[in-house]
């Protein structure tokens, strides 16, 4: 059975509904995420399936292409997808190394006027995904990349503040079927071997789990709808991670209304970004926002590149989307939503920890600022739709 006929077939729970007896265990940085990751993959059995949106050829980069050689040189299944863009500096070379050891290596939406599926209307979609997939019992998915700029400090990296999720139970093939899907619209011939056909995971754990993608406009829309419904239906508080925040009209009314019933609101955001036109279209809504209850924080230090978001204590969301145009238009995302109560108070209470290191944005002192600093906000705001 090939992957095409496998999604076609496979489960979709996951984009119906919450998917019951899961074990999540929340990543955060790096120093987490990579270790958890690498010890995923080398205890692989039959299949390693990674989608992901920077992949360098730096020393994380060689590290992780090391272990899926590894992993491809002992028989295992070892597919890997990587966006074009967003892994544009890495070594040819690597991939090379990758392919000769029997690694199905797959480059999405390459920017290659001469290939013949070209089209120069879709260089703006890219695949913005990160996952990774390991004998379709565990999986993983958030904002990390494979890169030195979310290594720890203290071996050589620049420790970028993010999060991950790991997942396992049924689940997991909800996330598999995301990563088929789209292996099946770029995938130009069969892989050579079937992957294997697994029984589910046995995780016995407790919570709910829905994993929802953008294939299609309708889910496109669905990632959306869960933070609206979610922040619409908030009693108690909504706290939001997020690096890139330029959200659209519904999304910033909502947060106002929850604020105006007497929620608790609060946005992390970075003071310092790695795309410096979206922070300045970000802080376009600051005042807006701040003279509505809204409340802003800004993490400083290093970059922050984290999307998450938890409502009440009690269902939180981690995963690649941002509240911004990109995301929600163009992207190719997926989001780990969860309905627990322990995972969500855990994430809350490291969205608390990490106010510790940010600074409230007050409104009076925003009032001050300059000239330029205006300028560059209204100026890159307007083409907030295509950052």
């Amino acid at each position: 059975m090939d992957y095409r006929l496998r999604h076609r077939f496979g489960s979709t729970r996951g984009f119906e509904g919450h998917v019951q007896g899961n074990r999540v265990t929340l990543l955060h940085d790096g120093e987490q995420c990579f270790p958890a990751m690498l010890e995923a993959i080398a205890q692989a059995q039959h299949e390693v399936l990674l989608e992901m949106y920077w992949f360098g050829s730096d020393a994380t980069g060689r590290r992780f292409a090391d272990a899926l050689i590894e992993r491809a040189r002992a028989g295992v299944q070892v597919v890997v997808i990587y966006d074009a863009i967003g892994s544009f500096e890495a070594d040819a070379s690597q991939w090379a190394r990758m392919r000769q050891a029997g690694v199905s290596v797959y480059e999405y939406n390459p920017i290659a006027p001469w290939r013949r599926r070209f089209r120069i209307g879709v260089v703006n979609n890219r695949n913005h995904r990160k996952m990774l997939i390991v004998d379709r019992n565990v999986g993983f998915t958030g904002g990390v990349n494979i890169g030195d700029p979310w290594a720890p400090e203290a071996e050589g990296g620049e420790g970028w503040r993010d999060d991950m999720v790991r997942v396992e139970g049924p689940a997991v093939a909800e996330l598999c079927g995301v990563f088929l899907h789209g292996l099946s619209t770029i995938a130009e011939r069969e892989v050579s071997r079937p992957p294997t056909a697994l029984e589910d995971g046995d995780a016995e754990g407790a919570s709910p789990v829905r994993v929802l993608a953008n294939h299609f406009f309708g889910e496109r829309r669905a990632i959306r709808r869960a933070y609206l419904e979610r922040i619409r239906a908030a009693k108690q508080s909504v706290y939001i991670t997020n690096s890139y925040f330029v959200p659209d009209g519904a999304i910033r009314r909502a947060l106002v209304r929850a604020a105006s019933r007497g929620v608790d609101v609060r946005v992390l955001l970075p003071a310092e970004s790695d795309v410096p036109a979206v922070y300045y279209a970000s802080r376009r809504n600051y005042e807006w926002l701040l003279k509505r209850g809204v409340r802003l924080f800004e993490w400083v230090g290093n970059v922050l590149h984290s999307k998450t978001a938890s409502v009440d204590g009690t269902w939180c969301t981690v995963g690649t989307y941002n509240l911004d145009y990109r995301s929600w238009r163009f992207n190719l995302e997926v989001t780990v939503s969860i309905d627990d109560h322990e995972v969500a108070s855990a994430l809350e209470s490291r969205f608390l920890l990490d106010l510790q290191r940010a600074v409230e944005v007050r409104l009076d002192q925003l009032r001050y600022r300059s000239l330029g600093e205006r300028f560059f906000e209204n100026f890159f705001y307007l083409f907030r739709k295509m950052l």
